[in-house]
Protein backbone atom coordinates (compact mmCIF):
# COMPACT_ATOMS: atom_id res chain seq x y z
CA UNK A 1 0.00 0.00 0.00
CA UNK A 2 1.30 3.60 -1.29
CA UNK A 3 1.82 6.41 1.46
CA UNK A 4 -0.56 8.60 -0.14
CA UNK A 5 -3.02 6.01 -0.37
CA UNK A 6 -2.28 5.21 3.58
CA UNK A 7 -2.58 9.28 4.55
CA UNK A 8 -5.75 9.27 2.57
CA UNK A 9 -7.68 6.45 4.00
CA UNK A 10 -6.09 5.62 7.28
CA UNK A 11 -5.23 8.58 8.90
CA UNK A 12 -8.77 10.05 9.42
CA UNK A 13 -10.05 6.85 10.90
CA UNK A 14 -7.11 6.63 13.42
CA UNK A 15 -7.33 10.22 14.25
CA UNK A 16 -10.54 10.59 14.80
CA UNK A 17 -10.29 7.43 17.40
CA UNK A 18 -7.85 8.80 18.95
CA UNK A 19 -9.96 12.22 20.22
CA UNK A 20 -12.67 10.20 21.97
CA UNK A 21 -10.12 10.46 24.96
CA UNK A 22 -8.37 13.43 25.94
CA UNK A 23 -5.25 14.06 27.72
CA UNK A 24 -1.60 15.02 26.14
CA UNK A 25 1.57 16.55 25.41
CA UNK A 26 0.77 17.81 21.68
CA UNK A 27 4.42 16.66 20.99
CA UNK A 28 5.36 13.14 21.00
CA UNK A 29 8.75 12.00 22.41
CA UNK A 30 11.07 10.34 20.33
CA UNK A 31 10.74 6.73 22.04
CA UNK A 32 7.50 6.33 22.10
CA UNK A 33 7.20 5.43 26.43
CA UNK A 34 3.14 3.44 26.77
CA UNK A 35 2.14 3.54 30.01
CA UNK A 36 0.60 0.61 31.05
CA UNK A 37 -1.61 1.15 34.24
CA UNK A 38 0.96 3.08 36.54
CA UNK A 39 -0.63 5.46 38.70
CA UNK A 40 2.52 7.45 39.83
CA UNK A 41 3.03 8.87 36.58
CA UNK A 42 0.43 11.57 35.93
CA UNK A 43 -3.14 11.85 37.27
CA UNK A 44 -5.47 11.18 35.05
CA UNK A 45 -8.50 14.00 34.10
CA UNK A 46 -11.69 12.66 34.46
CA UNK A 47 -13.23 11.53 30.85
CA UNK A 48 -16.14 13.66 28.95
CA UNK A 49 -18.96 11.25 30.00
CA UNK A 50 -20.91 12.15 26.97
CA UNK A 51 -18.41 10.57 24.97
CA UNK A 52 -19.51 7.30 25.55
CA UNK A 53 -21.82 5.42 23.47
CA UNK A 54 -21.96 4.62 19.82
CA UNK A 55 -21.58 7.28 17.13
CA UNK A 56 -22.78 6.81 13.34
CA UNK A 57 -20.88 9.31 10.68
CA UNK A 58 -23.58 11.38 9.32
CA UNK A 59 -21.59 11.18 5.55
CA UNK A 60 -23.98 14.03 4.31
CA UNK A 61 -22.93 16.83 6.98
CA UNK A 62 -19.24 15.77 6.62
CA UNK A 63 -16.24 17.19 4.15
CA UNK A 64 -13.27 15.28 3.18
CA UNK A 65 -10.42 16.91 1.45
CA UNK A 66 -9.02 14.87 -0.08
CA UNK A 67 -12.09 12.21 -1.05
CA UNK A 68 -13.63 10.41 -1.38
CA UNK A 69 -15.50 10.17 1.84
CA UNK A 70 -16.00 7.00 3.91
CA UNK A 71 -19.10 4.52 3.00
CA UNK A 72 -19.79 4.35 6.47
CA UNK A 73 -17.92 4.49 10.29
CA UNK A 74 -19.20 3.71 13.19
CA UNK A 75 -17.63 4.35 16.41
CA UNK A 76 -18.29 2.93 20.11
CA UNK A 77 -16.60 4.69 23.59
CA UNK A 78 -16.90 2.38 26.64
CA UNK A 79 -15.57 3.38 30.14
CA UNK A 80 -12.07 1.83 30.84
CA UNK A 81 -10.61 2.50 34.30
CA UNK A 82 -9.57 5.86 34.13
CA UNK A 83 -10.40 6.80 30.73
CA UNK A 84 -11.44 4.96 27.34
CA UNK A 85 -11.93 1.80 25.23
CA UNK A 86 -12.23 3.13 21.61
CA UNK A 87 -13.36 1.14 18.49
CA UNK A 88 -14.00 2.48 15.46
CA UNK A 89 -14.89 0.51 12.10
CA UNK A 90 -14.47 2.51 9.16
CA UNK A 91 -15.76 1.05 5.27
CA UNK A 92 -14.16 3.07 3.02
CA UNK A 93 -15.30 4.12 -0.47
CA UNK A 94 -13.64 1.35 -2.48
CA UNK A 95 -15.22 -1.72 0.37
CA UNK A 96 -12.14 -2.46 2.72
CA UNK A 97 -12.56 -1.95 6.21
CA UNK A 98 -10.57 -1.53 9.05
CA UNK A 99 -10.52 -1.88 12.91
CA UNK A 100 -8.69 0.54 15.22
CA UNK A 101 -8.85 0.15 18.67
CA UNK A 102 -7.00 1.44 21.90
CA UNK A 103 -7.45 2.37 25.54
CA UNK A 104 -6.12 5.63 26.97
CA UNK A 105 -6.67 7.65 29.72
CA UNK A 106 -6.47 11.76 30.05
CA UNK A 107 -3.26 12.01 31.43
CA UNK A 108 -0.88 13.13 28.52
CA UNK A 109 1.23 9.53 28.33
CA UNK A 110 1.35 7.65 24.75
CA UNK A 111 -0.73 4.24 24.26
CA UNK A 112 -0.64 1.57 21.92
CA UNK A 113 -2.98 1.40 18.97
CA UNK A 114 -3.75 -1.45 16.56
CA UNK A 115 -5.82 -2.21 13.57
CA UNK A 116 -3.78 0.29 12.06
CA UNK A 117 -0.86 0.21 9.89
CA UNK A 118 0.16 3.74 10.09
CA UNK A 119 -0.22 4.94 13.78
CA UNK A 120 0.88 3.09 16.51
CA UNK A 121 0.21 5.27 19.15
CA UNK A 122 -1.62 8.07 20.65
CA UNK A 123 -1.50 11.07 22.90
CA UNK A 124 -5.03 12.62 23.95
CA UNK A 125 -5.64 15.99 25.74
CA UNK A 126 -8.75 17.35 27.28
CA UNK A 127 -9.13 20.71 26.60
CA UNK A 128 -12.54 21.63 28.23
CA UNK A 129 -16.06 20.39 28.88
CA UNK A 130 -16.88 19.59 25.11
CA UNK A 131 -13.20 19.68 23.36
CA UNK A 132 -10.25 16.70 22.95
CA UNK A 133 -7.17 16.95 21.45
CA UNK A 134 -4.84 14.28 19.79
CA UNK A 135 -1.98 13.33 18.60
CA UNK A 136 -1.22 10.45 16.20
CA UNK A 137 2.27 9.04 16.06
CA UNK A 138 4.03 6.27 14.34
CA UNK A 139 8.06 5.03 15.34
CA UNK A 140 8.08 7.98 17.89
CA UNK A 141 7.02 10.77 15.44
CA UNK A 142 3.76 13.23 15.33
CA UNK A 143 1.67 11.83 12.20
CA UNK A 144 -1.62 13.73 12.62
CA UNK A 145 -3.46 16.33 14.85
CA UNK A 146 -7.37 16.09 15.41
CA UNK A 147 -9.87 17.81 17.70
CA UNK A 148 -12.87 16.23 18.88
CA UNK A 149 -16.04 18.53 20.06
CA UNK A 150 -19.07 17.43 21.81
CA UNK A 151 -22.16 19.63 20.73
CA UNK A 152 -23.79 21.07 24.07
CA UNK A 153 -26.86 18.73 23.97
CA UNK A 154 -24.39 15.73 23.50
CA UNK A 155 -25.72 14.69 20.29
CA UNK A 156 -23.25 15.83 17.80
CA UNK A 157 -19.46 14.54 17.74
CA UNK A 158 -17.45 16.76 15.10
CA UNK A 159 -13.94 15.52 14.52
CA UNK A 160 -11.30 17.97 13.01
CA UNK A 161 -8.28 16.02 11.57
CA UNK A 162 -5.02 17.30 10.26
CA UNK A 163 -2.29 15.13 8.24
CA UNK A 164 0.89 16.49 6.22
CA UNK A 165 2.82 12.85 5.54
CA UNK A 166 5.27 12.82 2.56
CA UNK A 167 3.41 15.67 0.81
CA UNK A 168 0.09 14.19 1.04
CA UNK A 169 -2.24 16.61 3.16
CA UNK A 170 -5.84 15.83 4.64
CA UNK A 171 -8.17 17.99 6.06
CA UNK A 172 -11.63 16.19 7.10
CA UNK A 173 -14.54 17.40 9.40
CA UNK A 174 -16.64 14.52 10.36
CA UNK A 175 -19.53 14.74 12.01
CA UNK A 176 -21.15 11.79 14.11
CA UNK A 177 -24.30 11.65 15.17
CA UNK A 178 -25.41 9.82 18.70
CA UNK A 179 -26.91 6.02 17.99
Amino acid sequence: MCARFTARWLVPTFVAATLAFPAGNPLLSATPEFHHGRPDLQPSAPPDERVFGTWQLNVARSRFAPGPPYKNQIRVYERHENGVKATIKTTYSDGHTTDVEYSADYDSLEYPVTGSPDYDSIKLKKVDTHTAEAVLGHAGKQFATARRTISEDGKTMTIVVNVDFAGSQVHNVMVYDRQ
